[in-house]
């Protein structure tokens, strides 16, 4: 008797348990990540607001921009961030699509494609198209941040036939 008794309180307090844990829902949160990215955009792309651009990435971030050495850490991150926003004519913008995530839902990719203009050499504007991967971790304040972040170069046009 007192073992049934046992095994029912016991199955009671599972049910309970699986009933109130959150369930992962990709949907949901790929929505949710995408708008988080967009909002990110956002703020870079306004270029007045350094802590809040960098505090989209995870205190432990790599950054792996092109022709520049890997930026590791927030410190670094701040001083490729602040260094970009002061230079001559610069912007960027950029827009994610295609999340992924790991079985756990704690880690999600995004690919994006981007622009960023500065000032030119000859003191002409010009525009640099790019394309990245960035990897998201789901931080324990329930917000994601990106731990990853890398673009390089889209393929030039091959050259036409004759």
């Amino acid at each position: 008797m007192k073992t049934s008794r046992l095994l029912a309180a016991f199955a009671g307090v599972l049910i309970f348990c699986s009933c109130g844990a959150p369930r992962f829902d990709p949907a949901a949160e790929g929505k949710r990540l995408l708008q988080r990215d967009a909002e990110w955009a956002a703020a870079a792309s306004a270029g007045k607001d350094v802590e809040k651009i960098v505090s989209y990435w995870t205190d432990d971030a790599v950054v792996i921009a092109p022709g520049q050495p890997v930026a590791e850490g927030k410190a670094a991150i701040r001083a490729f961030v602040e260094a970009s926003l002061k230079a001559p004519g610069f912007g960027i913008q950029w827009k994610s699509e295609q999340v992924g995530f790991s079985p756990d839902g704690k880690l999600a990719t995004m690919r994006s494609t981007n622009e960023m203009t500065m000032t030119g050499p000859d003191g002409t504007p010009m525009t640099l198209k790019g394309r990245a991967v960035t990897v998201w971790r789901l931080e324990s304040d329930g917000q994601w941040r990106c731990a990853i972040d890398i673009w390089n170069d889209p393929p030039t046009a091959p050259p036409s036939a004759k």
